[in-house]
Order: structure tokens, then C-alpha cells, then sequence
């Protein structure tokens, strides 16, 4: 493991981080949505939600979102948008971020953690596979609300 890193859920937002965010979330996904400081805002000031950040020798490394909410089923947690910058990988951040959001998951109580990755991401589902998450099969729905 690299010493150099380090995770810690942030818990202000800012333009600078705000352009960070950004450029992970263009290597996440074909069609990222840029958000601004607004929106990041509103997330670390949710009690749902966690933003967990990855910084290796000072910069911005990867990011990992943990949700959670109550339902009458238990506890729910979900791992969402797990992005390592491309020049940062192979030096175990995603394990650590995961990592990290497990351990807190436990801290705060437990119940059910989970997430989604598409198939075609084959080094992010054996990363999940090796850290204790086992694939359930179920049928996603998914619906944008505007």
C-alpha cells in the first residue's frame, strides 16, 4: 500500500474541489454531468450522503459516494460513483476507498451495503468480488424523473 494516501470524507465545498470533481467524473463515464458548487454543496451537507476523498501526495485521487437511508427492511447503504484518476491507478486507491466506506458503514451501525458496476468493468467488479461483495442477481429499474 502507498503510504502517500490518504481518505477522508469532505465535508466543505469549493470551486477548486468542484474542478477536481469534474475531471474524475469525465474518466467515470461516457456522459459525465458537471455539477457545481452548488450541488456538491448539497451533498456534503446531507446527512444521507458521504463524499469520501482520495488524495495521494497532495492532489485529488479518486472519490467514492456512500448513501444511506432507513427502510422498513433495515438499514440501506450505497456505494456510488467510484472514480480513480487514470494517471493514480494501480496503487490500491480504489481498495482503499471501498475499504474505507465498509469500515464506516460498520461504525455507523451496518445494515445492507451495496452497488452497481457494469459488466464491462472488469477490474472495478473483481476489486468489489475480492473485498467481500457478492453479486446478487436482480433486475435494475431505472427511471429519470425531470
Amino acid at each position: 500500500m502507498d503510504a502517500g494516501i490518504k481518505i477522508y470524507e469532505q465535508l466543505e465545498a469549493n470551486e477548486q474541489l468542484v474542478g477536481k470533481i469534474n475531471l474524475l467524473l469525465k474518466q467515470l463515464s461516457s456522459s459525465p454531468v458537471c455539477f457545481g458548487v452548488e450541488q456538491l454543496q448539497a451533498i456534503v451537507e446531507s446527512p444521507a450522503s458521504h463524499l469520501f476523498i482520495a488524495e495521494c501526495d497532495g492532489n485529488i485521487a479518486g472519490m467514492l459516494t456512500l448513501g444511506e437511508y432507513p427502510a422498513p427492511t433495515g438499514r440501506k447503504m450505497w456505494i456510488e460513483d467510484v472514480v480513480v484518476d487514470e494517471a493514480m491507478r494501480g496503487r490500491s486507491i480504489g481498495r482503499k476507498l471501498v475499504k474505507h466506506a465498509i469500515a464506516f458503514s460498520e461504525k455507523s451501525g451496518g445494515g445492507a451495503l451495496m452497488l452497481t458496476s457494469r459488466p464491462a468493468r472488469v477490474a472495478a467488479n473483481a476489486l468489489y468480488r475480492s473485498c467481500g461483495f457478492v453479486l446478487k442477481e436482480t433486475n435494475l429499474y431505472r427511471m429519470n424523473i425531470d
